[in-house]
């Protein structure tokens, strides 16, 4: 016999703690256990803060760790690899009990996910390539990098109109970046980054 298990709501989600560093996403009520981050996504995300705050941006506005709310069937919220946060949503952010952007705040500048390996119809694959630009363009997100050292291309996604569109970057290409046209990497830079 089974038990049911008590389905939490989404203020539930954002106060529990059940002591570990085990990070979870809300799926229908319930906590879902993500795999721990590898140390290839480590290195590519310090390794953009770093370059970002190389670029001029404040170490204020730059944050790994932090939560975005979505609404999708498949999570109520999203945890990146790296966040850029607009000035707005720096502000938002400050004084609150969570590290969670919700719906009623401004929306950060850029979000990136290192791709975790998966091929298509797989959970990561699906998971970064499918559910997480229909949330992040629902939420008016301007840009959004796919990071897949797998694949060995970067994808920088562009919000026009409710959609992204895609422009992929590989080898020796610059990115290219709508929000961050000073930037000054090439698609190896950050892939190189994830071998060591």
């Amino acid at each position: 016999m089974t038990q049911a298990t008590q389905k939490l709501t989404f203020e539930e989600y954002l106060a529990y703690d059940d002591g570990t560093d085990t990070r979870y996403e809300l799926v229908d009520g319930e906590l879902i256990a993500l795999p721990p981050e590898s140390r290839r996504n480590h290195r590519i995300a310090s390794f953009l803060f770093e370059a970002f705050l190389k670029l001029g941006i404040p170490s204020s506005l730059l944050t790994i760790g932090v939560q975005i709310a979505v609404v999708s069937p498949k999570a109520s919220a999203r945890q990146p690899d790296l966040v850029v946060l607009s000035e707005e949503c720096a502000v938002a952010l400050e004084g609150v009990d969570s590290d969670l952007i919700t719906a009623a705040m401004p929306n950060p500048s850029l979000v990136v996910e290192v791709v975790s390996p998966g091929e298509p119809g797989d959970d990561n694959y699906d998971r970064d390539y499918i559910e997480k630009p229909k949330e992040y363009a629902q939420r008016d997100i301007p840009e959004y990098w796919i990071v897949d050292p797998i694949r060995a291309v970067v994808s920088v996604l562009t919000l026009k109109g409710r959609s992204y569109k895609t422009t992929e970057f590989r080898g020796s290409d610059r990115i290219q970046s709508e929000q961050f046209k000073q930037l000054e990497l090439t698609a190896q830079q950050i892939l190189s980054t994830g071998k060591k």
